[in-house]
């Protein structure tokens, strides 16, 4: 074994090969490695005390080498009873693809003194290092084992994280294996027990599988139960009090201070003392400095939301083009739920690397050379302790890029420079009047410096029409007085980013995952995606639009209200901004989708599988493996005996299960009643 050769292990072959071009600084030997898309690459690195000059051999993996499997008499379906797979055993095995990339591994090892590990810093990534490490150890039982923490590849960030590696985390490891196994286990139960029950009904369930996964499944349940509270609503009439007064060539409407109430004899009371008195007061007079914050630094949930939000793409495209852009070295680690920047990062070498930039050049060049620009970012709450919020780290020419490369760069540049700016800056003016016993208001605002606001285009904040002048205590009679009758309107479909807030919130998934769970469900054909206001975007699963919600649905929404303060009102008084349309993505269940999340429901668990609380509660146990208060097999078991009693309940009320598949699925979808 030379005594002076290490080995780095990336997660990613371009991870490999852009370390190894900094690290070389140019100079690098490549290699084959067995694989045709893996590398091995040789060059010098002096690594400083205690490793000194080295000759290096960087090499990599393609995500994670092992597979988690049942022992070979559990595999096949019929092998037993879906409750014996939480309890046989499992065994870990190199995937068959990925054996070649293992040797590899493992030969290098062996003329190594240490191994380096440049996996990404996550939970996952610290695992697949723990399997890179196996796989060295068995070339060399003595391989000193170490990691780089980095969060991008560029250059001088790289460096650091070459001189400066520390041990792999352990716990973390152990996390990540925990949730595997659960995975593995859950799945696979919940899976066969699905499937054969509910293909032996046959018609389009015959040939269908049916999975199941603890994430997937309170993902659907977001979805089916915001399409039921919709399906189910039941329009409430309200009335409401307005008046108008013209000065200056301007109506000014002043809105009732009660908003609306749902009593039309009370309304009509109030409103005939109003006209009894017939002079309104002016009872305050404010105008006040206002201010509408610049966003926070950008997490990866935010960067999923505001994506499907103002990029029109999914989560998922999203995620895989943040992810390109950070192999490439464009911007930092994509993966990270830090919204604060540390005081230890150069805010104004980042913004200066922009400055070549003909669209948003000029404004960073506002930024670093006009008094007051720039403004340190507002610090979020979290921080993750191992990546910063997302941003750019180097410039790219956004006409390299391909289309949608390049508007995900432009986003992320400009909520960059728009968290280095100032806040928008405006002046409020508010009018309260007295009419009658009833207190009625009208504002008006001015935006003064726009600031933030015209870097990040994303954000709207305009000046509204300017109130004329009126004076504290003045009274006068209204030019308009009406009485206004409206009705309450139901909320909209399920929007992707309305999902993501919905997981974030519930624990579903990690900010790393819950794209990919989002595409579960619609892979699973469970449910289906339109624009919002429009058609379907397939038909082949059987959407549940054509009826599946007559009846009433008990706990899971009623009368379907959502509380009278939330629902979107229809007024001839009001001007609503609902968010429809322009492209916004909603959610449709399918039938099937509909019949899992009811049969579940009404089997009378403790817990729904199509609630979230079960995988919360399982994310907070893989938290306490992190902080090690709690052991990996004894999470294990826990979750276990949790979803146990969930599955002996489920194939004694299997039957309930069956009713709502034939209701919804093998009737036509039309909730039981002819088509």
């Amino acid at each position: 074994m030379a005594s002076n050769k290490i080995l780095c292990v990336a997660e990613k072959p371009a991870i490999a090969k852009a370390v190894a071009n900094h690290l070389a600084g140019g100079h690098v030997t490549t290699r084959p490695s067995g694989n045709q898309y893996v590398k091995n690459y040789d060059f010098d690195f002096s690594f400083g005390q205690p490793w000194g000059n080295c000759s290096v051999t960087m090499t990599s993996v393609i995500g994670h080498l092992t597979g988690l499997e049942f022992e070979a008499n559990y595999r096949k379906w019929s092998s037993c009873t879906p409750e014996h797979l939480f309890d046989c055993r499992v065994e870990e095995s190199i995937d068959n693809d990925k054996k070649a990339i293992a040797e590899n591994i493992t030969q290098q090892a062996r003329y190594a003194k240490a191994l380096f590990i440049w996996t990404d810093c996550d939970r996952e990534g610290e695992h697949i290092g723990s399997e890179v490490r196996d796989a060295a150890v068995r070339g060399n039982s003595r391989l000193q084992v170490k990691r780089a923490r980095f969060s991008n590849t560029e250059r001088a960030h790289v460096l650091r994280a070459a001189l400066n590696p520390i041990d792999l985390d352990e716990r973390q490891v152990n996390a990540v294996a925990a949730r595997i196994e659960l995975d593995l286990r859950l799945g696979a139960s919940f899976t066969r027990f699905q499937t054969l029950n509910l293909q032996a009904m046959g018609a389009s369930l015959a040939e269908r599988l049916i999975s199941y996964g603890s994430c997937q499944f309170p993902t659907l349940g977001f979805v089916v139960d915001r399409y039921f509270r919709v399906k189910n609503f039941v329009p409430e009439k309200f009335w409401s009090i307005k008046i108008v007064h013209r000065r200056d060539d301007i109506d000014v409407t002043f809105l009732w201070r009660r908003h609306r109430l749902f009593d039309r004899m009370a309304v009509t009371v109030l409103f005939e003392r109003c006209l009894n008195a017939r002079i309104a007061k002016v009872s305050k007079l404010q105008k006040k400095p206002t201010s509408k914050w610049k966003p926070l630094p950008l997490t990866t949930v935010e960067l999923q939301k505001l994506g499907s939000m103002f990029l029109r793409m999914d989560s998922q495209k999203v995620m895989k083009i943040a992810e390109e852009l950070y192999t490439k070295g464009w911007i930092s680690y994509p993966r990270t739920e830090t919204d604060q920047f540390d005081k230890g990062i150069d805010l104004k070498a980042l913004i200066q690397k922009q400055l070549p930039d003909q669209t948003w050049g000029p404004y960073s060049q506002h930024l670093l050379t006009s008094a007051g620009a720039f403004h340190t970012p507002r610090a979020g709450h979290n921080n993750d302790q191992a990546h910063p919020p997302i941003h750019p780290v180097n410039y790219v020419n956004p006409t390299t890029l391909s289309h949608d490369e390049r508007r995900v760069y432009e986003f992320v540049v400009r909520r960059f420079l728009g968290c280095c700016s100032d806040d928008a800056k405006g002046s409020l003016t508010t009018i309260e009047l007295a009419y009658g016993d009833e207190l009625f208001h009208a504002t008006g605002l001015l935006v003064l410096q726009r600031n933030y606001l015209d870097i990040y285009t994303y954000d709207r904040w305009e000046s509204s029409q300017q109130l004329p002048t009126f004076e504290m205590n003045e009274v006068f009679e209204p030019s308009e007085a009406n009485m206004t009758e409206g009705e309450t309107g139901p909320p909209g479909y399920l929007t992707e980013p309305e999902l993501i807030s919905l997981m974030d919130a519930n624990g579903i998934g990690t900010d790393a995952t819950m794209a990919e769970h989002i595409a579960k469900i619609k892979e699973r054909m469970y449910v289906e995606t339109r624009p919002r206001g429009g058609a379907a975007s397939t038909n082949t699963g059987d959407t549940a639009g054509r009826g599946g919600a007559r009846g009433t649905r008990g706990s899971r929404g009623g009368r379907g209200r959502g509380g009278r303060g939330g629902a979107q009102t229809i007024d001839d008084s009001t001007s609503v901004t609902s968010g429809r349309g322009g492209g916004v993505i909603e959610f449709i269940p399918t039938t099937l989708g509909c019949a899992l999340i009811e049969g579940y429901d009404n089997m009378g668990l403790a817990t729904s599988l199509g609630k979230p609380f079960l995988r919360k509660e399982m994310e907070a146990k893989m938290k306490e493996i992190c902080a090690g208060t709690k052991g990996r097999r004894d999470v294990v078991q826990e979750v276990l005996e949790g979803y146990r009693e969930v599955l002996v309940t489920a194939v004694r009320q299997v039957e309930v299960l069956r009713a709502a598949c034939r209701k919804y699925v093998l009737n036509g979808g039309n909730g039981g009643e002819a088509p």
